[in-house]
């Protein structure tokens, strides 16, 4: 059968379905329903509104009634075909085209609804078409028409045939049931992320895997369930193979590196690095790249590999305690004991300071121009900075020193010109110079 037979085939059967006498009368309902659901929609959307500003503490509800108010109108023309084909069916009137009219715009509504789940907005849309154009076969009866012309659009590559219908169905069934691992993924990795008993490197690798299994799983399965014969996809994967050789190394070995990270847990979420002169804390483990956010707002998305490859300062690798040092000098008429103890009890009145571990203060020299100290202190949350609290223990520095009357020193340098004497006299040549040993 010729796909343009075929689809003749299909306009001969709708035709003879919901052409009849009474046809005029169920498109004047329906034009009916059409005009009267828009300001009935609009008035109780407007009623509905202000009790959907009630609800608090439940997200997911709130979203369903927003996304039900949207299309309040399409509901409103819903009702009004159910009630106008009650009427046909009291009057033993035929109503098959107002059947199928409301049943298509009552799948519509609720994929429509049903799609808000998705937070992508074209995949969403081309999810609720999709459906909605099976929907609508289905309801008109037409399967096997449509079914055997776009079954008649087909190819082959060596043994296998590939058919429009065939191609179709493992669309949408894969992208179906990929969606809906996907979701379970979803689901699973919030469930761990609520738990306290697995670590955050732990859970994101948990995830991580839990997310390709399922994936993987329901790649295949729905391959298998629309008749695609896994052996036949050898030649692609001898492709992908090769593609995957010469041009995909940097994503593969950005993966098993992720891979690597979350095994080792070298770094995880929370975690306060320095890779370069990047220096924040990791946001996000991603298959290919970690999230490192910066003090200055900037989010950079460093590849796994360099966390392998290159040296990574982690500041908190065994517990958050951060070591700052601050370089400082003091005159040679103060007293080092007295400079020691005002350093120590500056660094200590800073809040970001900790107590767990008390500053100390050592004279480290004995400079040109000044007594060299050495003032250390602890932080434990180097994710809020470490140049501020540094510049706050430096002020406090400079304010106990002003306040004892401790000099912090100008450099100082002592030159000695020596140079040859050069004297001219009247009507005479320059003099020769002086032996500079002579005094």
């Amino acid at each position: 059968m010729q796909f343009g037979d075929a689809m003749e085939r299909v306009g001969r059967q709708l035709a003879a379905l919901y052409w009849n006498e009474w046809t005029l009368v169920q498109l004047g309902l329906i034009a009916i329903a059409f005009l009267l659901s828009r300001p009935l929609g609009a008035l109780l959307a407007h009623r509905l509104e202000a009790r959907a500003r009630q609800i608090k503490g439940n997200a997911s509800l709130l979203r369903l009634i927003v996304a039900l108010m949207r299309r309040l109108k399409l509901a409103v023309m819903v009702v009004l075909l159910f009630v106008f084909r009650l009427a046909l069916i009291a009057g033993s009137a035929p109503d098959a085209l107002l059947a199928i009219v409301l049943m298509l715009t009552g799948a519509w509504l609720g994929l429509s609804v049903m799609m808000r789940l998705i937070r992508n907005r074209s995949l969403a849309r081309f999810f609720a078409m999709a459906g909605w154009l099976y929907v609508a076969v289905l309801i008109l009866n037409i399967a096997g028409p449509v079914g055997q012309a776009l079954d008649v659009m087909a190819f082959n590559i060596g043994e296998v045939r590939f058919s429009a219908l065939l191609v179709l169905r493992a669309t949408l069934v894969t992208a179906g049931v990929i969606w809906l691992a996907i979701f379970v993924s979803h689901l699973i990795e919030a469930r761990l992320e609520r738990s306290d008993d697995v670590s955050p490197s732990g859970k994101v690798l948990f995830a991580k895997l839990v997310r390709i299994s399922l994936v993987v799983a329901a790649g295949g399965f729905a391959l298998t369930a629309t008749g695609i014969d896994l052996t036949a996809l050898t030649v692609v994967s001898g492709a992908v193979g090769v593609g995957v050789g010469f041009g995909l190394q940097k994503v593969v070995s950005n993966f098993i590196s992720g891979i690597i990270i979350l095994l080792d847990r070298s770094i995880k979420p929370g975690d306060t690095i320095e890779v370069g002169e990047t220096f924040g804390w990791i946001v996000e483990l991603r298959a290919r790249f970690v999230s490192v956010a910066t003090r200055d707002g900037r989010k950079y998305l460093i590849p796994n590999e360099d966390f392998i490859t290159q040296r990574v300062i982690n500041w908190s690798y065994s517990d958050q305690f951060v070591r700052i040092d601050v370089d400082f000098g003091v005159s040679y008429d103060s007293d080092p004991h007295q400079v020691a103890a005002l350093a120590i009890a500056a660094a200590t009145a800073v809040k970001r300071v900790s107590d767990y571990r008390a500053p100390v203060c050592w004279l480290t020299q004995f400079g040109a121009s000044s007594l060299d100290f050495k003032l250390r202190f602890w932080i434990n949350d180097p994710k809020n900075g470490l140049t501020n609290v540094r510049g706050e223990v430096m002020l406090a520095l400079w304010d106990a020193f002003r306040q004892a009357g401790v000099q912090i020193p100008y450099p100082q340098q002592d030159l000695h010109f020596r140079t040859p004497l050069d004297v001219r006299v009247a009507g005479r040549g320059p003099r020769p110079a002086a032996d500079p040993a002579t005094p």
